[in-house]
């Protein structure tokens, strides 16, 4: 991959020395918020990642390359490209054939950050088994990319609009060891207890990072789910939660949306009929991932050295 994938100056020179390093994606910017507020959280996601003692290395698509540890003006330019297409493991290579701009999903980004030499990675919440799924058929590549790309995610859980028991199923059958950090329970994104319950709970960043060393060192193959609830103070409430989501689901359901087009949509119009409260709340536990995952590549660096 060397040719398709760039890695920036600050990159290269930390994972030369083994300093720690977060990737971050770029979908958030594209599609997951809207408009100046992508730019914004993602610029505030690498703020947070330096506080925490690591390198933020985000990643996007530009000018026939994988770029990992885009610069100011790369992410500018990535945030107000025309027509950049989300891409995830079914498309990277085309997208970057095609010399035009993408944004990296769960997946994509994780295949990056693989490549590079990166083992920690931190997202809102991944993809998963769809709602209806045995009709539509619709599982996300995210739980692909983290059955065969060992890299550790952290995330608020899965996306709220998923069926979440089978997607905590099928991370199981996939072998993907989900770990929380002061959490027994699988979040729901937006909400933070779902009643699924985790592989094993940590109530110290030490402790969860050799847990994560050991998967690595083992070679089992797979990636690391860290499920790392939103703060307390940000959860949306309940009934909101589920009377916005449950008309979200419904609107998708009746216009027939399927693939790439469902959680852009569902996002969407879960912020327009929560008055902005899940976009306030996507932003919060967005920048609380980072602060962890930042926590959690410092610890990790430190235990390998």
């Amino acid at each position: 991959m060397s040719e398709m994938l760039v890695c920036s100056g600050g990159v290269l020179d930390a994972l030369a020395v083994r300093k720690p390093v977060v990737a971050l994606e770029t979908t958030l910017v594209t599609h997951g918020l809207p408009h100046p507020d992508g730019l914004e959280t993602a610029e505030a996601l690498e703020d947070e990642v330096r506080r925490g003692g690591a390198i933020p290395a985000t990643v996007g698509i530009l000018r026939g390359a994988i770029r990992v540890g885009l610069d100011g003006g790369e992410l500018r330019e990535l945030a107000t490209a025309a027509d950049v297409t989300k891409t995830n493991l079914s498309n990277l290579g085309a997208v970057v054939a095609s010399g035009k701009p993408g944004s990296t999903t769960v997946a994509a980004t994780m295949c990056a950050a693989h490549a590079a030499g990166i083992r920690v990675f931190a997202t809102g919440g991944i993809g998963g088994v769809h709602r209806d799924v045995e009709i539509s058929g619709d599982v996300s590549a995210d739980l692909t990319a983290l059955s065969r790309i060992p890299v550790a995610v952290v995330c608020a859980g899965a996306k709220a609009i998923l069926d979440l028991p089978r997607t905590v199923e099928m991370l199981e059958t996939l072998g993907v060891p989900v770990l929380g950090l002061h959490t027994a329970e699988f979040p729901a994104f937006y909400r933070r207890s779902t009643g699924l319950p985790v592989d094993r709970a940590f109530d110290s960043v030490d402790d969860l990072a050799r847990a994560v060393h050991a998967h690595f060192q083992l070679s089992l193959g797979t990636g690391v789910v860290i499920a790392n609830p939103i703060p307390h103070d940000e959860e949306m409430p309940e009934s909101l939660y589920e009377q916005s989501l449950a008309t979200a689901l419904d609107e998708a359901r009746r216009q027939g949306l399927r693939g790439r087009a469902v959680t852009p949509f569902l996002l969407e119009r879960m912020r327009m009929l929560t008055g902005g409260a899940s976009l306030r709340a996507n932003v919060a536990l967005l920048r609380n991932n980072a602060r962890v995952a930042a926590q959690l590549a410092v610890a990790m660096a430190s235990q390998s050295r």
